[in-house]
C-alpha cells in the first residue's frame, strides 16, 4: 500500500524583470510517484529602486563589489523571508531561493546567480537549498531552464507549458522524454519599452494595441540566428543586451509602434517553438500571461488552446517550482532534466545551507 508524505517548503524567485521578490509557501504531497500541491500563502515584495538599481548594475560591477552584493542580496532576501514566514505563521522544512542572475554563459562554462544562503539562514534559521544552475553547466548543460522538472510532476493535464516572463520558455514531452528551451525575450523587453512612455509595464497590452507592427524591424528580429538553434538552447542578459537592444535602439518608431511589434514578434516566435505538435491544452503562467493583448496575439497565431489559470499560480509558478526543486534536492532525487539542458546526464543540484 502506497502511503503519502506533505512537506512544506519557501520557494523564493527574482526574475530577469526586476519587478520584486515573490516568495510562496508551498505544501507538495506525494502518493508514490505522484505529486499534488497546494500555495498556502504568497507574495511579491517590489524592488525598491535602490535595490533594483543595484541589482541591474550587478553585471558591470567589480570582483569584490560582487562578493558584498551577494553577501548583502542574501541578507535582504533572509529578512523578507523571516518577515513573511512569522507574519503567515508559516512552519517550513526547508527554504529553495533561486537567487538573482547576474552571468549565465553556460557556453563558456559558468553561470552566477547571487544571494548567499548563509545569510538566508542566519535570518531565517530555515535549512535553504540555492545555487540550482552551477552543477548542470558544470556537466556541460545550458543550467536552463529548470522549471520543466516542476512542469511534468505538478502539470500532467498539460502537455504544453509556456512561462512568460522576463525570458519566455516552453516545455513538453517529445518521445517521453522532457524538452524544453528558452524562446525569445519577453517581458524584459516590453517593460523596458514602457518605461519609455513613463509605465513601469504595458497594463494589459494596451500601448501595444493602440500602435502598429513596423514590419521591417519585426522581420529583422525573426531572423536572428537564435531562433533557428535546434534546442537544448538558453537566453541570457548578455544576448539581448547585445543583439536585441541595439535593433530596438536603432530603430525610429514610436514606442507604442515598438511594443506592438515586439508583442508580434513574442507571439510568433512562441506560436513557431511549438508549430509542430499536436493541437492540446497549453498552461500560460508569468506575467505576460496578465498581457491581454500578447494572449490574443498568440491566440491568432496558434492553434493549440491557450489557459490561464487563477491568479496565484500565473505569478507564483516559478517560486512554486523552485521550492519542488529545493525539496527533491533535499530528498536527494533528480530535479535537472538532461533532455531539457543537454547536460551529459540528470543531476540533483543545489547547495544545502544548514543552521549553525
Amino acid at each position: 500500500m502506497e502511503t503519502s508524505s506533505s512537506y512544506m517548503v519557501v520557494g523564493v524567485m527574482s526574475g530577469t524583470s526586476l519587478d520584486g521578490v515573490d516568495m510562496a509557501s508551498c505544501l507538495f504531497t506525494r502518493n508514490g510517484p505522484h505529486w499534488t500541491y497546494s500555495i498556502q500563502a504568497a507574495e511579491c515584495v517590489p524592488y525598491p529602486d535602490s535595490w533594483r538599481e543595484a541589482l541591474s548594475g550587478a553585471f558591470y560591477a567589480g570582483a569584490e563589489a560582487l562578493a558584498v552584493l551577494d553577501n548583502e542580496y542574501g541578507a535582504y532576501l533572509g529578512t523578507l523571508l523571516n518577515d513573511f514566514i512569522n507574519r503567515n505563521k508559516l512552519k517550513p522544512m526547508l527554504i529553495a531561493s533561486h537567487g538573482h542572475t547576474v552571468f549565465h554563459r553556460p557556453d563558456e562554462g559558468y553561470t552566477l546567480q547571487i544571494g548567499d544562503g548563509n545569510e538566508i539562514v542566519k535570518k531565517t534559521g530555515v535549512v535553504t537549498v540555492n545555487d540550482f544552475r552551477s552543477l548542470d553547466v558544470s556537466i556541460g548543460g545550458q543550467g536552463a531552464p529548470l522549471v520543466p522538472v516542476g512542469d511534468k510532476l505538478l502539470f500532467p493535464a498539460f502537455p504544453v507549458c509556456l512561462n512568460i516572463g522576463g525570458i519566455a520558455n516552453v516545455s513538453f514531452d517529445r518521445n517521453e522524454k522532457r524538452i524544453a528551451f528558452d524562446i525569445c525575450p519577453a517581458n524584459q523587453v516590453l517593460d523596458f519599452l514602457a518605461k519609455k512612455n513613463g509605465m513601469s509595464y504595458d497594463a494589459n497590452g494596451d500601448m501595444a494595441r493602440a500602435g502598429n507592427v513596423d514590419k521591417a524591424l519585426l522581420k529583422a528580429l525573426n531572423a536572428l540566428p537564435f531562433y533557428k538553434q535546434a534546442p537544448p538552447k538558453s537566453l541570457g542578459r548578455e544576448w539581448v543586451e547585445s543583439l536585441v537592444m541595439p535593433m530596438i535602439k536603432q530603430h525610429q518608431a514610436n514606442v507604442n509602434d515598438l511594443l506592438a511589434t515586439f508583442t508580434e514578434h513574442i507571439a510568433e516566435q512562441i506560436s513557431q517553438s511549438v508549430v509542430d505538435l499536436p493541437s492540446s491544452r497549453m498552461l500560460v503562467t508569468g506575467g505576460g500571461a496578465f498581457n491581454n493583448y500578447l494572449i490574443e496575439r498568440l491566440s491568432k497565431h496558434t492553434r493549440h488552446q491557450v489557459e490561464i489559470p487563477e491568479k496565484d499560480l500565473v505569478a507564483f509558478k516559478e517560486a512554486l517550482v523552485f521550492a519542488l526543486l529545493g525539496l527533491l534536492r533535499w530528498l536527494g532525487e533528480t530535479n535537472v532534466y538532461c533532455s531539457v539542458t543537454g547536460a551529459v546526464s540528470d543531476s540533483c543540484a543545489g547547495k544545502i545551507h544548514l543552521p549553525g
